[in-house]
């Protein structure tokens, strides 16, 4: 559980809270986690050294606000609402090579669980958790597609939910060790093959 201040914020304090976590986003997108300090998170936002504790008590707090804000951003990011169809999975897929190409992959969940989830049981429950729910959303879409008759009754939700999440994920972490989007496209083009060919000829 992130170890921030517990009653209501003030819309003041929302939006200084918001303000640190925007800057340690920034730091951690350019540094890593174990190159950002809160020193530099402070100097960043423009807050004093109360106002960051404030906030969050200590660095682990800090990065565990990181990890549930990225993760609350869900699986695709501006939402796309459900990822219900063929249509709307390329959609998303789209909208991820896209976003790949404007940030970087900046700071999303690939690049702290490829920092923390060796070393920091905490930080790895937490990205695992991120990512269970990004699951969730994949596997709901997936079986409302089920329902609908789109897809074969035998098709492996869980396994085709995965596939999708790997491709987001490991494509955005190859992107930005090549520095280029062109993974990112490859691995989406062969996660919704994959689900194509699960397909009924009349989802086609």
């Amino acid at each position: 559980m992130t170890q921030t201040v517990e009653r209501r914020l003030t819309p003041k304090g929302e939006a200084t809270r918001t303000r640190i976590l925007d800057a340690a986003i920034d730091l951690i997108a350019a540094h890593g986690v174990s190159g950002t300090s809160t020193e530099q998170v402070r100097q960043a936002a423009g807050v004093s050294g109360s106002q960051l504790y404030h906030y969050f008590a200590t660095k682990r707090a800090l990065i565990s606000a990181v990890i549930t804000r990225q993760a609350d951003a869900g699986p695709c990011a501006p939402p796309l609402g459900a990822l219900d169809s063929l249509e709307a999975l390329q959609a998303w897929a789209d909208a991820a090579v896209e976003r790949q190409q404007v940030t970087g992959g900046r700071c999303d969940l690939s690049t702290l669980a490829a920092e923390l989830s060796t070393g920091d049981p905490s930080s790895r429950g937490e990205i695992r958790e991120g990512y269970e729910r990004w699951r969730a959303v994949l596997q709901a879409g997936l079986r409302a597609m089920r329902d609908r008759g789109e897809l074969r009754p035998d098709a492996d939700l869980d396994e085709l939910a995965l596939a999708l999440l790997t491709a987001l994920q490991g494509g955005s972490l190859l992107a930005r060790t090549l520095g280029s989007a062109e993974p990112m496209r490859a691995s989406m083009h062969a996660a919704l093959a994959y689900v194509r060919s699960h397909a009924t000829p009349a989802a086609l």
